[in-house]
């Protein structure tokens, strides 16, 4: 009598043993070279990074923070630039978060995209995203500081222009998050008789917080470290007073650098690593709340 068969051929395809070998020679091969850019990313970050340190850690004092810019490399400091930095991410942050999350409710939740209009904003938006910064620096100059409306070379100027330049970053992480609400929710809560600005309100933005705040974070971690815009608006970058208000000139971190940088003596190169490695900090520091609002956000829902 024939014993049975010690396993019979199940109906679940095929295992990764029988997968074919080039197969796994090309996943392989896609896998390394996936490694291999981003060991080269994280090493040429982490020479200039080196580099920096190695030349600023030793201008980084409370004098540097305190001190305006000056002529002569002992006195200098970065106390105008680093205000004026945190002005224009002031105006820059008041601009984006209601215009950007408020596009993109109306685009998620009341946009009919059979309109052809609403169709075109969104064709922009996405291209607006790709547009080269000394653009948006060309357009702020023609309107905002010059044109018609002629605000001059003022903080409201600058962090609206920057505001321009990362809105569309804003709209497009303001819609996946809101995109990402489960239907559910909406539904439910319509179904308890809430109208639909209550559900919105209520339920929908709370839930996507967690993604509206990353992409506001992302964006002003891009626009903190523009330079292109505000040369083009004529931003100066010498000033050895503080910004006074939305009206008051200004100067921004790296154009201190780009300052420092240009100047022949190498004292002047020192506090120009030491101004890069606060800006860092700076960045790295907002990085830093946009991870503690999501993971809280995240927790409640």
């Amino acid at each position: 009598m024939n014993s049975p068969p010690d396993s019979a051929p199940t109906a679940a395809g095929p295992s990764i043993a029988e997968t074919p070998r080039s197969g796994r020679i090309k996943d392989m091969a896609f896998r390394v070279s996936m490694l291999s850019c981003l060991a080269i990313a994280l090493i040429m970050l982490v020479a200039v990074i080196a580099q920096d340190a190695a030349k600023g850690v030793g201008s980084i004092n409370a004098d540097f923070f305190t001190n305006y810019a000056s002529s002569f490399p002992q006195n200098a400091g970065i106390r105008a630039a680093l205000l004026g930095t945190l002005w224009l991410m002031g105006v820059c942050a008041a601009f984006i978060i209601p215009v950007g999350v408020a596009s993109a409710l109306y685009l998620e939740e009341y946009a009919d995209h059979d309109r052809w209009y609403n169709r075109f904003i969104e064709v922009n938006i996405q291209n607006l995203a790709a547009v080269p910064s000394v653009i948006y620096g060309i357009l702020g100059l023609a309107f905002l500081v010059r044109g018609p409306i002629g605000m001059g070379r003022v903080v409201l100027a600058g962090g609206l222009t920057l505001g321009l330049l990362v809105l569309p970053v804003v709209i497009i992480a303001a819609r996946e998050a809101i995109r990402a609400v489960p239907p559910s929710i909406r539904e439910g809560s319509m179904a308890l008789g809430a109208t639909q600005w209550q559900t919105i309100w209520k339920q929908v933005l709370p839930a996507a917080i967690p993604g509206i705040a990353t992409g506001v974070i992302l964006a002003l971690s891009r626009a903190i470290g523009e330079a292109a815009p505000l040369i083009i608006l004529g931003a100066p970058i010498f000033i050895a007073f503080d910004p006074s208000g939305l009206n008051s000139a200004f100067t921004v971190l790296p154009l201190q650098a780009f300052n420092w940088i240009s100047q022949p003596q190498s004292e002047f190169k020192d506090l120009a690593a030491a101004a890069i490695l606060v800006l860092l900090a700076v960045l790295l520091l907002m990085n830093a709340v946009a991870i503690w609002l999501r993971n809280r956000y995240e927790q409640k829902w």
